[in-house]
């Protein structure tokens, strides 16, 4: 399988943190949007960002902003839609997706969301730890982009219900820390401290 292209998906509304972009919250000596950009770029072809409202905000970072098409913020699956949509544009067959409020996931995502569907013969893997799956961590085929459309027109908001209909891998990772995401205030100290 060839590297697919990355989508960080950045279009919640981080209520729990007050609102704005939590990725573009400092990080040490950048943000937490930058951390993951670092991570999530050596191992993808090309990269996008799936956000909402005004694009301009995130014109430094040099990346193709792309909305969601699904209106209401319906989750994270109407990011991947986006992606998948973006990237069927541009001729590729798969996406990879990323959390942007979680800066220390694997720097081998990539391909151990390949090897793990690859290994079980589906389309779709998702990341899992110890402590459960990790659904914004995952590797979607541009070919299911119809159906998770339609999915989400009837209503669907878990990713797990999605998947799993389709048959879905797991590429297992040893330590739940990897995927700490930044929700609250206080996650954002304890993000610091793991710097």
């Amino acid at each position: 399988m060839k590297a697919p292209f990355g989508v960080i998906l950045a279009g919640g509304l981080a209520t729990r943190m007050g609102g704005g972009d939590k990725g573009l919250l400092p990080l040490g000596e950048t943000t937490i949007l930058a951390h993951v950009i670092d991570r999530l770029e050596p191992q993808v072809a090309t990269l996008a960002l799936n956000a909402n409202g005004d694009p301009e905000r995130f014109a430094a970072l040099g990346l193709p902003v792309i909305p969601d098409s699904i209106s209401g913020f319906a989750g994270p699956l109407s990011g991947v839609l986006a992606g998948l949509d973006w990237a069927a544009t541009q001729g590729a067959t798969h996406i990879v997706t990323a959390a942007a409020d979680t800066p220390f996931f694997p720097c081998d995502l990539v391909p151990r969301l390949q090897l793990a569907a690859d290994t079980a013969g589906t389309q779709i893997a998702l990341a899992a730890t110890p402590g459960g799956r990790h659904p914004t961590f995952g590797l979607w085929p541009v070919a299911l982009r119809d159906d998770l459309r339609t999915a989400l027109h009837d209503g669907l908001r878990k990713v797990v219900i999605w998947t799993d209909k389709h048959g879905c891998a797991m590429a297992e990772f040893p330590d739940d820390a990897a995927f700490f995401n930044v929700n609250t205030p206080d996650d954002l100290e304890q993000a610091k401290a793991m710097i």
